[in-house]
């Protein structure tokens, strides 16, 4: 297993060195996009001539808490059907379901090992949006429990869609169509709603471990431990979800035949 990772991880560098417009293109344009969207809420906040002026206080941390988040969520979600996508189109996609390791473990173990670099990337998206909006983070040592639960639900959206690339060979425009209910998800504070919506931020995919992030990087706050708890169990079984959902599509698929088809 090991050796499968450096493998994937060394595939990944390569990649990477041979294009890296198309990563230093991402980092512009996802920082761009981010900052028309602040001075389009800064102006809008903007008071008329002779009142007070607004102060955004910490719903600047906790938006751009939100939008990296959904930044890192959107790459691992399309990790997995782009990667089937694009093997089918090279016509190398039988290779890898023939492995020794079982084709769901070679496209976990690859996106994780995708992941190390793109995490390097969304380091640098934060760091230029904090200097550009001034807003302040903390990093405790306990960031590391929520973005876990975020990423295990993240990665078990990842096999969903890759389940469905599997059966039905294209979901661009799927992928597309999810795209906004993820900023939804990812920037709303339901963890401050009360009544129904904030019951539907326990049930609904990465949103107890998003709320966590906010509430230790936008407010400060202490990691609670038993939100925590609801969001690995969140994440986990959203993760069984989606890799049950690829093997029952793998086992189709190769049942009809069509695994190569395009």
């Amino acid at each position: 297993m090991l050796e499968l990772f450096l493998a994937e991880l060394k595939r990944s560098w390569i990649q990477f060195l041979r294009y890296p417009t198309e990563s230093l293109a991402g980092v512009v344009i996802t920082t761009v996009f981010f900052y028309g969207l602040f001075l389009s809420a800064r102006y809008i906040a903007t008071p008329g001539a002779g009142q007070l002026p607004v102060s955004l206080g910490d719903r600047l941390n906790v938006i751009v808490v939100g939008y990296v988040l959904w930044t890192l969520v959107l790459f691992v979600m399309g990790n997995i059907s782009g990667t089937l996508q694009s093997e089918a189109q090279t016509g190398t996609l039988e290779q890898l379901f023939l492995s020794q390791f079982g084709a769901p473990i070679v496209f976990m173990v690859r996106a994780i090992a995708s992941l190390f670099l793109q995490i390097i990337l969304i380091a640098t998206i934060l760091i230029i949006i904090i200097l550009l909006t001034g807003s302040h983070l903390s990093f405790p040592w306990t960031l590391p429990l929520p973005l876990f639960t975020v990423l295990l639900a993240a990665y078990g959206m990842a096999f969903i869609m890759g389940a469905l690339a599997l059966r039905l060979k294209q979901v661009q425009q799927l992928g597309n169509i999810l795209n906004f209910p993820l900023l939804f998800l990812l920037t709303v504070p339901i963890e401050t709603s009360k009544g129904l919506p904030h019951i539907l931020g326990w049930l609904l995919p990465m949103m107890p471990g998003a709320g966590l992030m906010r509430d230790l990087m936008a407010r400060d706050n202490s990691l609670n431990w038993g939100i925590w708890a609801i969001a690995l169990l969140n994440g986990s079984v959203y993760f069984a979800i989606g890799w049950f959902l690829f093997r029952w599509a793998e086992r189709e698929t190769k049942r009809s035949g069509k695994i190569g088809g395009y």
